[in-house]
């Protein structure tokens, strides 16, 4: 760099030159400040800097032509989006079995040394059948799926990918008076919306970080992907012709994470004209160059930092809740057992949103982590003291057809899966982050009168129009 730079004017030199032009034209004296002071910076760049012209666009420049772009930027990103999905869907099936086999196998060995030390029935229930079952079951559901999708996330954002999207979504997110950062922790939403909660320390501004925490749980985590996917299937898939199964279910759980998107944005802008009102900030976003990925630190972040991290609060909150669950199963009052009076009460509520007691039970029990919300009723459904699993599906569908599930149980049941409270990892993770009771129990009144409404409206019209 050559030439001699001179001093650049002094704060008040601008101001006093302002104050003039404002005088004049009606300008905002603090835009005709940074107008003067981009001017001045612009003239010393010109004197002290020299420019090359390439010949031909690099091919960095070409890509984000492509990746940004109002034509193909947004089929790239849905299509990118569903390959993880896809991966991580399958690719978890395998390991999954391969663990809970595992942990199940030591659960019957746990069983023998409780039965060998003569322990009481009620305390083999409450830990091995409760706690270390729920435990088990937790742990075989969510860390495969989680173990695929952190490090494919990870790699995205390693290779300079995710900032694309950001810049993509910043306009819809403008509208809606909030910032485009919430897409990428919607997209870690995917893998834990405890994770995504987290991941809203990207934004600077207080008031869209609480929208973006507000709002993650419209986002379908891979704990309630696995109960979207088995009704989708059962009361979907079986539909068509079998060639045309996997891709009717496909586009049901695509239209239901496209749902729960519009369901964001929706609230994202109701939040930002009324209680956490205000301007969307700038997205100052510096796109940076594509690079390849450091390996060692892709695992270290998506492992340790992400799935171990989000997996250990699960566990810590579903395990006693398994405990919890084998008690109300077991406990009986009169003819039936508390989780049966439980569910009779809930019942005319279950059915006015298109739902059960049963069903509506399982989600409230469920509370603690998602994945527990199937095997907990298919327990109330069987009367069977303990958490199980179905050896296939075509076995789901038949307890749940004998127990009255119709095409409208399956859509709202979908629906309310989709809509519903945050499970507690994610509430403990929203409080943490706030640092208030207040934003963490709007975090959970707001999907659940949401979930209620959409199905209530469901399962009422439905009914009017004799379709259930």
């Amino acid at each position: 760099m050559n030439g001699i730079v001179k001093p650049m004017t002094t704060l008040a030199d601008v101001c006093t030159e302002a104050d003039k032009i404002r005088f004049r034209s009606g300008n905002a004296l603090g835009d005709t400040i940074v107008s003067d002071i981009y001017a001045n910076a612009e003239q010393i760049a010109r004197k002290v800097v020299s420019h090359t012209t390439e010949s031909k666009s690099s091919w960095d420049t070409k890509l984000d032509d492509l990746l940004t772009s109002r034509l193909f930027g947004y089929p790239i990103m849905l299509a990118l989006l569903s390959v993880v999905f896809w991966i991580t869907i399958e690719g978890a099936n395998i390991p999954s079995e391969m663990i809970g086999n595992i942990l199940f196998a030591f659960q019957d060995q746990l069983t023998e040394w409780f039965t060998l030390a003569g322990a009481p029935g009620w305390l083999h229930g409450i830990l091995v059948l409760g706690l270390y079952r729920a435990l088990a079951w937790v742990v075989s559901v969510m860390l495969p799926p989680m173990a695929i999708f952190f490090p494919l996330f990870t790699l995205l954002e390693d290779l300079g990918y995710l900032p694309r999207v950001a810049f993509n979504m910043d306009n819809m997110f403008k509208k809606c008076k909030a910032c485009g950062k919430q897409i990428l922790t919607m997209c870690m939403g995917f893998g834990c919306n405890a994770a995504g909660v987290v991941a809203c320390r990207i934004i600077d501004s207080p008031r869209e970080r609480l929208i973006a925490m507000l709002t993650n749980n419209f986002v379908p985590c891979n704990g309630r992907f696995p109960t979207l996917i088995a009704i989708a299937t059962i009361f979907m898939g079986n539909t068509v012709a079998p060639e045309f199964s996997t891709l009717t279910v496909s586009l049901v759980i695509t239209t239901t994470v496209l749902i729960g998107i519009a369901v964001t944005f929706a609230v994202s802008w109701c939040l930002s004209h009324t209680i956490l009102k205000g301007e969307p900030s700038s997205l100052v976003l510096e796109l940076p160059p594509y690079r390849l990925p450091q390996i060692g630190g892709v695992i270290y972040r998506s492992i340790i930092d992400r799935t171990l991290f989000v997996l250990k609060r699960a566990v810590i909150m579903a395990a006693p809740a398994g405990a919890i669950t084998w008690i109300l199963a077991n406990v009986y009052i009169g003819d039936l057992s508390i989780i049966g009076h439980l569910a009779n009460w809930l019942q005319p509520l279950g059915f006015a949103i298109g739902l059960d007691g049963f069903i509506l039970l399982a989600f409230i029990l469920g509370l603690p982590a998602n994945e527990i919300v199937v095997p907990i009723l298919l327990m109330s459904y069987l009367s069977s003291g303990h958490m199980l699993e179905f050896e296939s599906l075509d076995e789901l569908r038949n307890i749940l057809l004998t127990n009255g599930w119709t095409w409208l149980t399956g859509v709202n049941t979908i629906l309310f899966c989709l809509l519903h409270w945050p499970c507690t990892t994610a509430l403990l993770s929203a409080y943490k982050e706030s640092g208030s009771a207040k934003w963490t129990f709007l975090a959970f009144i707001i999907p659940t009168v949401i979930a209620f409404t959409v199905c209530f409206a469901v399962a009422q019209s439905a009914r009017f129009f004799g379709l259930a």
